[in-house]
């Protein structure tokens, strides 16, 4: 990574950390990613320069973990994901059962904190809504 990348991306992870602060407890990482819970779900953001002039900023929300194999969760969770929410929900398939993850990439260059902070939160707060919405998931 060149110093003009690390200065993007060190820049927009500091515009959204300043975003988040507003309303959650959040920690920087080693690696400068930002990790913080939400009504126990927890999630980090991480910052990628794709092209010059193209910084994205992704979140990673884990919805769920380690559930039952369920063919019931999986519908429920293909269904939910066709109903616009702000990211991509997906299920993974580990030994130890289903991950649910919600996932939002976007490019954030330039967004002031305040409604950088205000679309970060209503992705979090889709992952804290389906944690209690989808059956088998614990919340």
């Amino acid at each position: 990574m060149s110093t003009a990348e690390a200065a993007e991306t060190g820049a927009l992870l500091t515009r959204a950390r300043e975003a988040l602060e507003r309303y959650l407890e959040v920690h920087v990482d080693d690696d400068g990613a930002i990790t913080f819970s939400h009504a126990d779900v927890p999630c980090v953001i991480q910052a990628t320069r794709l092209a010059d002039g193209l910084t994205v900023l992704s979140l990673t929300c884990v919805v769920a973990w380690d559930l039952p194999d369920d063919p019931a969760l999986a519908v429920a969770v293909a269904e939910r994901a066709g109903q616009g929410l702000f990211g991509t929900l997906g299920v993974g398939h580990t030994e130890r059962g289903m991950d649910v993850t919600l996932r939002y990439a976007f490019p954030a260059e330039g967004m002031d904190p305040s409604p950088l902070g205000t679309l970060l939160m209503l992705v979090v707060s889709t992952a804290s809504q389906l944690r209690t919405e989808l059956p088998g998931v614990e919340a």
